[in-house]
């Protein structure tokens, strides 16, 4: 990951991690597509749909899944992008977006962990510019999905792949050493997330308990 989603101090002496989905659990909604109309202009927004609507089709269709999906969109939308811009406008994003679509009861959930003392991340499939931003003003920890930068320009490439499914946890143990947690809380709200909630003993499936232990 980038220097910027490491801005917390690494420690890990909470003896409760809790993991978060972002997209459809702590928000009411998808945001990645969102954030791809809300910052790519309307000129490569047009040439960008003829070059990849035989994908959006298949998808939509149910022939290509949302992991092999979301890659092809954003290397379109970001290809050449300036990091500067791109990031400026992440950030009017979740100034302006975010706070409409962020569900209430979550935004507490991650408060009464944090309350806890317990380690918390965001384990996402959505992208780094405005996750970054979002989980620094949340005081929170971040692994997603990186878009690639080369000098000032994104590449519009994903630097390890999207995060969603195994990738999620492979991702994780990266950079958290999971046995150093007593117990794992881990949220989530479609089958890109059940392989996050496994490694869990505590697990909510949009917004139900999957186990019957709690604190």
């Amino acid at each position: 990951m980038n220097d910027r989603q490491n801005q917390l101090p690494t420690r890990q002496q909470s003896a409760t991690l809790a993991l978060f989905d972002f997209d459809g659990t702590i928000t009411t909604q998808d945001t990645y597509t969102k954030f791809l109309f809300y910052t790519t202009p309307k000129l490569r927004l047009v040439i960008g749909f003829v070059l990849v609507w035989p994908v959006v089709l298949l998808y939509k269709l149910g022939y290509l899944p949302a992991c092999r999906t979301r890659p092809v969109l954003s290397r379109v939308a970001f290809w050449r992008r300036k990091v500067a811009r791109v990031d400026h406008s992440a950030e009017q994003y979740v100034r302006d977006y975010l706070p409409s679509v962020i569900r209430p009861e979550m935004q507490a959930k991650i408060l009464w962990h944090q309350a806890n003392g317990d380690e918390v991340y965001v384990v996402s499939a959505s992208l780094s510019p405005y996750l970054t931003v979002w989980c620094k003003q949340q005081g929170i920890r971040l692994i997603c999905s990186e878009l690639e930068t080369k000098a000032d320009r994104y590449t519009g490439l994903y630097v390890n792949g999207d995060c969603s499914k195994g990738r999620k946890v492979s991702f994780l143990k990266r950079q958290v050493t999971l046995a150093n947690y007593q117990k794992i809380y881990a949220y989530g709200d479609t089958d890109e997330d059940l392989a996050m909630l496994s490694i869990a003993d505590v697990k909510f499936f949009r917004g139900e308990s999957m186990t019957s232990e709690s604190r």
